[in-house]
């Protein structure tokens, strides 16, 4: 009865100790970091200066767990046809990998709709730096307001799409 009552003790107090381990503790952290609160990210401001056909084509961004759960455009001056099918094209590439993952990406411009898809990419890209954190934001905004003008110069040489 004594052993029974004594291995019944060890077993337990080996439980409580792995319990209170480092790693467990570890993993708990992490687990409480992958439940995050929700991310709301709007390009309207950072990126207004990116333009698709007929201008700025600002996004929204839903990032939860780490993923991106959706993206929803803005109100924008594009063509809604060609909007839309940059859109579907665009946002179906981004919808489910993590913020590394996306700003990695080369994604594909819908056929037909190539200004708006480039922008909807640029907005994205912008707003998954700023859930980052990250300031390299700022040094590709220059760029990506030149190529903005240089594609809306085009379009203006153009009558029709």
């Amino acid at each position: 009865m004594r052993k029974i009552t004594f291995t019944t003790l060890s077993i337990a107090l080996a439980i409580a100790v792995a319990g209170m381990c480092p790693s467990t503790a570890a993993a708990k952290t992490k687990k409480a970091q992958k439940t995050s609160t929700p991310q709301v990210i709007m390009t309207g401001e950072i990126a207004k200066k990116v333009a698709g056909y007929n201008g700025p084509t600002p996004v929204s961004i839903s990032i939860s767990n780490g993923k991106i759960t959706s993206i929803t455009a803005l109100d924008n001056q594009e063509t809604p046809s060609y909007f839309n099918k940059a859109k579907q094209k665009v946002f179906s590439q981004f919808i489910g990998k993590t913020v590394d993952e996306a700003m990695k990406l080369d994604a594909d411009a819908a056929t037909g709709a190539t200004y708006s898809s480039e922008a909807l990419i640029k907005n994205i890209k912008m707003g998954l730096q700023q859930a980052k954190g990250d300031s390299k934001g700022a040094a590709s905004k220059k760029s990506t307001a030149t190529a903005g003008k240089k594609k809306q110069a085009k379009g203006k040489k153009r009558m029709t799409r």
